[in-house]
């Protein structure tokens, strides 16, 4: 039963535009929760996202790289919660990889400077799916 939950919160993760919430440490050591949208994910052990290098956010990651991201949804009803540590990527190959149409609304492209990649690992999970509830770590 747990890995058909699993399975299922990874299939609500791959659903396009999907907005989350990931929280960071800010620079003062508390919590800071802001919108953001999954753009790559390999199941629920690792999401990755598309951001500005210049952001606040890149700048705490780079200071504190644990991380959780949740994504919630009242129709259907479901909530993921993932715990785990958050790397800024800066490599050309994977910038080029993460690429997608939309993002040339704020980038020149993938060899942007000012684009990068982040990308969450997850370490522990708190999934509730179908009035089931499953928690584990990786």
């Amino acid at each position: 039963m747990d890995q058909k939950i699993i399975e299922k919160a990874a299939g609500f993760i791959s659903t396009n535009g999907l907005e989350c919430v990931m929280a960071v440490i800010d620079f003062d050591g508390y919590p800071t929760a802001s919108t953001i949208s999954v753009s790559k994910n390999e199941g629920i052990s690792s999401l990755s996202f598309c951001t500005s290098f210049d952001s606040i956010k890149v700048k705490r990651i780079q200071k504190c790289n644990y991380a959780s991201v949740c994504i919630s949804s009242s129709e259907p009803f479901f909530n993921i919660t993932l715990v785990g540590k958050i790397e800024v990527i800066t490599d050309p190959k994977i910038k080029k990889e993460m690429w997608y149409d939309g993002l040339e609304h704020y980038f020149t492209g993938y060899e942007d400077e000012n684009y990068c990649v982040l990308k969450f690992v997850t370490e522990r999970y708190k999934l509730f799916i179908d009035e089931d509830e499953v928690e584990g770590k990786f």
